[in-house]
């Protein structure tokens, strides 16, 4: 009689690849931990927007001490603004 093949070795590459391929599917389908949500920064409702300063940085400021502000110049020429920012202090 003829015998079946040998089931010594369950484990064969045709098998283990499916199931590597599987492992590394997980963190694409969500199973992963989620991330906390970004801690406010702010104290109450004050909103804040991002202004540049002549040397490049750029600084938070209050949108309240924005609208309290005055304008020097408006609608300044893109040279004049060119050459405002490489003053160096």
């Amino acid at each position: 009689m003829a015998r079946g093949p040998n089931k010594k070795n369950n484990m064969s590459r045709r098998r283990i690849f499916p199931i590597l391929g599987g492992t590394l599917l997980l963190p694409l389908l969500g199973f992963t931990r989620s991330e906390e949500p970004p801690i406010k920064e702010d104290n109450g409702d004050e909103d804040y927007q991002t202004l540049l300063k002549p040397d490049g940085t750029t600084v938070k400021v209050k949108t309240s001490a924005l609208k309290k502000s005055k304008v020097v110049k408006k609608n300044i020429s893109n040279s004049t603004f060119r050459n405002w920012l490489d003053k160096k202090s």
